[in-house]
């Protein structure tokens, strides 16, 4: 979900009081040892080991550098991937693909760019017409790169929408896509956002069954659900279904709600470690906050070591 969309988002449904600033590899831990006991092994503790490929959203590497800088940036920094924005422009597709093999970091997944403006959900043809095409840019960006999916949300809801309306409408329009998601080999990843639809993560689980493909899976992002829910009873409700995971956090406040950096907020990260253990995750953990320095995205990738891979 981009920071741009976030902060309309806020303005129109959860209004200024109710967000007081918007911002927008692997885990080593000791695993428990079981005794052995009456001459028989005990049944093995579940592991807390995780591989995960730490990185950030392309917009927090600062805009006034080149894409061979900001891509070096994010590997200086302790970062190992990416996820690069929807890249209409072939000749920039490729300069991003060049920047990103230079610094030896992989471009790990795309955010799809057109789905708040143009959502698939919209009865107007016109419009959905253009989040297709927006998805379809997205997966042959995703195919260029070496990506292997692609962010989506699904739908929009407004006066104008309803919620049935927009389950039926966004998942016929998606299964268009599917086709193209199987040729490319490139997931397409619903995520859970701020826009009034899939609130639970029941709700979730059975929209991306309903798809009956391998290639619609989810895009779980911890601090999306802090407002009205437990980011690790999501994660083990969706299971082996999330392929990727966003990075933030977020704070209840007296006079309303604040995005803030990892660690500062709700989320309960032990939690969200243990729930990511349970279910096999072994995906990337991709940061989106608000864009900053060096030393600013070194402080980041730290909080991430530390709250989520348990390194000092």
């Amino acid at each position: 979900m981009d920071r741009a969309s976030r902060r309309e988002f806020l303005r129109s449904s959860v209004g200024a009081a109710a967000c007081a600033a918007a911002i927008g590899g692997g885990l080593t831990e000791s695993v428990l040892a079981v005794p052995e006991s009456a001459g028989q092994a005990a049944a093995a503790a579940p592991s807390t080991t995780l591989a995960l490929q730490k990185g950030l959203v392309y917009d927090m590497l600062p805009k006034s550098l080149s894409h061979a800088e900001r891509f070096k940036m994010a590997r200086d920094t302790g970062f190992e991937v990416v996820q690069a924005p929807t890249t209409p422009d072939e000749h920039t597709a490729e300069e991003i693909k060049a920047a990103a093999d230079k610094a030896n970091i992989r471009i790990d997944s795309v955010m799809n760019m057109d789905h708040w403006h143009f959502p698939l959900s919209s009865s107007d043809p016109a419009v959905v017409e253009k989040s297709l095409a927006g998805m379809r840019t997205s997966l042959h960006n995703a195919k260029l790169w070496g990506s292997d999916a692609v962010l989506l949300v699904p739908a929009v809801l407004n006066p104008q929408t309803s919620y049935r309306d927009a389950w039926t409408r966004s998942q016929e329009q998606i299964r268009k896509l599917i086709p193209l998601a199987a040729d490319l080999k490139v997931v397409i990843a619903i995520e859970e956002v701020w826009n009034k639809f899939l609130l639970s993560p029941l709700e979730m689980d059975k929209y991306i069954r309903e798809f009956e493909s391998p290639w619609i899976k989810a895009w779980f992002d911890v601090g999306n659900v802090l407002l009205y829910g437990y980011p690790q009873d999501w994660i083990r409700t969706l299971g082996k279904s999330i392929v990727k995971l966003h990075l933030k956090d977020f704070k209840r406040k007296e006079d309303g709600y604040a995005w803030v950096n990892l660690g500062e907020g709700d989320a309960d990260w032990p939690e969200v470690r243990k729930a990511l253990a349970e279910i096999g995750y072994a995906g990337s953990a991709i940061v989106e906050l608000k864009a900053g320095d060096e030393a600013y995205l070194r402080d980041v990738s730290g909080r991430v070591d530390r709250l989520l891979l348990g390194r000092a």
